[in-house]
């Protein structure tokens, strides 16, 4: 699959918090929380989020949530990748060298 060489950046600044097994993520806009944005991560998810640090490619994102969640490659790279470009086309990722921070 296409994409998995590419390392991202997240396009802003966010507010992370971990409710009830969940992962809360909250843009931050013009210094405030951007209640309308809210998004909530699986376990899943939050690793992904965490590991997406502009240097880090999805090809070892995939990697690492193959091992840690023991599932097979093939389908860890078919969920990142579905995954990374939900939250590009949200616009909270970007690839490195695309745009501005």
């Amino acid at each position: 699959m296409e994409g998995t060489g590419k390392a991202y950046v997240k396009t802003g600044e966010f507010v992370t918090r971990a409710v009830a097994g969940e992962t809360i993520v909250v843009p931050i806009t013009a210094g405030v929380g951007d209640l309308d944005s809210i998004y909530t991560l699986n376990e899943v998810g939050a690793t992904v989020w965490e590991l997406i640090d502009g240097t880090t490619t999805v090809n070892a994102i995939v990697l690492a949530v193959a091992r840690e969640f023991e599932v097979a490659p093939d389908q860890a790279k078919t969920d990142v990748l579905e995954f990374v470009t939900s939250l590009a086309e949200a616009g909270l990722i970007r690839p490195v060298g695309e745009g501005r921070v």
